[in-house]
């Protein structure tokens, strides 16, 4: 570890090899909590580059649990956290309505880090049990559209860096690690991110692993499509800046997505969106994300299109089907 500090400290950038080897040398237990404090800290204050965030990913992949699903087509939707805003569920929600317009989402998640409720928190609120059981998994894939993934039963690696999280209590490049460790590696991906800075890393990113990816983020620091300013969407075939107006939906004010002080307002509002019960923001900023992973999965088709296609999968009771199948499943 020294000799990387010591890189680190005269302003080099570490290797993949070498951030592979780190993360493999943090799971055998080979470092301090001090030392993976220093690392951390090195490599927030300066900004994580691509290399070393694809290095740490091959660790926690090599020494996690792959979930093969690789015959299947399907979407991962998951922002990075991070953003402070305290949304409710929009992600997990819009997964739903994307499995309830006819794709398939395998989802991978946690609990929240930046908001009271995280993807985790809101479907154990439901009653879920999660599980690393593959026949499970493909059973709620095959029969709801959706699976999840609960982080902490593939990626193992990230409870050994776990307690220095905790107790930096500040961002690091950990936070951006979650969607690239999803344990079926999926085809194709819509992920959020809080800032211009972050989406350029995690295009690079995904342009170095190969997929059909999305990244999107709003110009007011949302990790997702917030409907409250335009945002910027990068796939691997085109580049765009969007307004609400341009998805046929009107902007709202950051105070009507909000999650809410706690798990069961969260879940509330997740339930009325599904129920059709919601306000017009809270079911329009799900229609926009929704729409958005349904263009990932199908580059052919309109803006237009995608946002008819989720409004019908919501106002149609598909996407409530879909929720309350993936609950029978995994419960």
């Amino acid at each position: 570890m020294k000799q990387y500090l010591l890189k680190l400290i005269d302003g080099a950038t570490l290797t993949q090899e070498e951030t592979h080897s780190i993360m493999l040398n943090i799971i055998d237990g080979k470092y301090n909590d001090q030392q993976i404090a220093a690392l951390l800290m090195a490599i927030q204050a300066r900004g994580v580059t691509v290399d070393e965030l694809l290095g740490l990913r091959q660790g926690l992949l090599e020494t996690g649990k792959h979930i093969d699903l690789d015959q299947e087509n399907t979407l991962d939707i998951v922002g990075t956290g991070g953003d402070g805003k305290n949304t409710f569920n929009i992600s997990t929600c819009s997964a739903f309505v994307i499995a309830g317009a006819g794709y398939k989402v395998t989802k991978h998640g946690n609990g929240g880090s930046s908001s009271v409720s995280g993807a985790s928190n809101v479907l154990q609120e439901h009653g879920v049990k999660f599980t690393d059981n593959p026949d499970i998994l493909r059973r709620s894939l095959d029969e709801a559209g959706v699976c999840y993934f609960h982080a902490p039963l593939f990626a193992y690696g990230m409870k050994f860096v776990g307690p220095t999280r905790k107790a930096l209590a500040i961002p690091t490049c950990f936070n951006l690690l979650g969607p690239l460790v999803n344990p079926c590696h999926p085809k194709n991906s819509l992920h959020g991110t809080a800032t211009q800075a972050q989406l350029r890393l995690y295009v690079n990113i995904h342009q170095r692993i190969g997929d059909n990816f999305g990244v999107i983020t709003s110009y007011d620091g949302y990790d997702e499509i917030s409907l409250t300013s335009g945002f910027k969407v990068v796939t691997n075939y085109y580049e765009k800046v969007y307004t609400p107006k341009d998805m046929g939906l009107d902007y709202i004010s950051p105070e009507e997505i909000i999650g809410g002080a706690s798990i069961s307002d969260a879940s509330a509002i997740f339930d009325s969106v599904l129920n059709g019960t919601s306000t017009t923001a809270q079911k329009n900023v799900i229609i926009a994300n929704a729409a958005c992973g349904i263009g990932i999965m199908d580059r052919n088709m309109s803006i237009e299109d995608s946002v008819a296609m989720a409004r019908e999968s919501l106002e149609s009771g598909r996407a409530l089907q879909a929720f309350r199948k993936f609950v029978e499943i995994n419960q």
